[in-house]
């Protein structure tokens, strides 16, 4: 008798798929990244990936002072709490407290977090942080100051595809023993968009439920308790057809089904769905902006050289970072920046139109 917890993650959904048929993208990525993330430091260049807190300090940095300057001018209530979605390391957070706290901002500090390899680095890098395994048990008195910086690619899609018999779920199958993508039989027309129903075969749909409800959670509580967020990712500020799933390995992009489990499993974010679920809760869309004109506008540029002029040894490796994250060929452009505030909170440095 096979023993099912010894077996790998790919051959338990073999099996899974064997016994009962298909599973949903969303199940299959879901499980995927929950194995993943459960047991191991991802970041780094020892890891699978590096997010742009890793790479310079000049980010938490602007990201602290963008904050401390929606709080001074929202007129410092207390108490007020730093949350973090996602916080990595820790390094974003330990750069953005620092910064704020040169201008009397030292909020609570709350980290959203499920992986216990993380918690762990978290514990030395933000010593008195609160941990939290979803939202639900934050603070429900006091504004908050949220920052997501590449969580919400992580979380797990739905796609939906246009057959010859109309849309269907796409699902997650067999081909011998590779994964392969298969329609599912239950007809979903009524769940498609009506000037997308007619679409050419072959069309995909692809949406995130589980971003879609944190975003409205979100929502709700700035709407309720004041504050301000950030959410950074890679994604799109026009709502788009097609597949975004990929996958990441030792910083290359590797087959997502070759590795369940192994690999990091994520998908672009659509910001302008997100946008439209924040208003839906009377919470102000500051806008939605490139990751590089966001850094720029908040002084980025500055920040580097001032960084360089204390070190001259390290002008190579401060300017290499700031190309990084601000370039349209790397960062710059695929990463946006969406700010989010309570309608009595003011608008934001970086957003035009806020």
């Amino acid at each position: 008798m096979i023993d099912y917890e010894q077996l790998g993650l790919g051959d338990r959904f073999r099996r899974l798929i064997r016994n009962t048929g298909p599973v949903s993208l969303t199940h299959f990525m879901g499980e995927s990244n929950a194995f993943y993330y459960s047991g191991k430091d991802p970041l780094g260049g020892t890891g699978d990936f590096i997010t742009a807190p890793e790479i310079s300090q000049m980010f938490g940095e602007l990201i602290g002072l963008w904050l401390a300057d929606m709080w001074i001018n929202a007129g410092r209530d207390e108490p007020v709490h730093y949350v973090e979605l996602g916080p990595g390391r820790g390094t974003l957070a330990s750069d953005a407290l620092r910064s704020a706290r040169r201008y009397g901002l030292e909020p609570r500090v709350h980290f959203v977090e499920t992986s216990q390899a993380l918690k762990d680095i978290q514990l030395t890098t933000v010593p008195g942080a609160i941990w939290h395994d979803d939202l639900s048990t934050l603070p429900q008195e006091g504004p908050i100051l949220l920052i997501a910086n590449e969580f919400l690619d992580a979380l797990p899609v739905r796609q939906l595809v246009r057959t010859p018999n109309g849309w269907r779920e796409r699902m997650v199958g067999l081909s011998g023993d590779d994964f392969a993508f298969v329609a599912g039989g239950q007809p979903m027309d009524p769940a498609v968009p009506v000037d997308l129903r007619e679409a050419e075969e072959g069309t995909i749909i692809e949406t995130c439920p589980a971003a879609a409800a944190i975003l409205f959670e979100v929502a709700g509580r700035l709407d309720e308790q004041g504050g301000c967020a950030l959410f950074i990712d890679y994604g799109h500020d026009a709502t788009r057809t097609g597949s975004t799933l990929q996958a990441v390995r030792a910083h290359q992009k590797v087959d997502p089904f070759a590795a369940p489990g192994d690999a990091d499993l994520t998908a672009h974010v659509d910001f302008a769905t997100l946008a439209r679920i924040a208003q839906s809760r009377d919470v102000r869309h500051l806008g939605t902006v490139t990751q590089g004109d966001w850094l720029r506008a908040l002084g980025i540029e500055t920040r580097a050289k001032s960084l360089a002029d204390k070190a001259p040894q390290y002008q190579q490796e401060i300017h290499a970072a700031l190309e990084r994250l601000t370039a349209d060929d790397q960062m710059g452009t695929l990463f946006k920046v969406m700010g989010l505030a309570s309608d009595r909170w003011p608008g934001g440095v970086g957003f035009p139109d806020a």
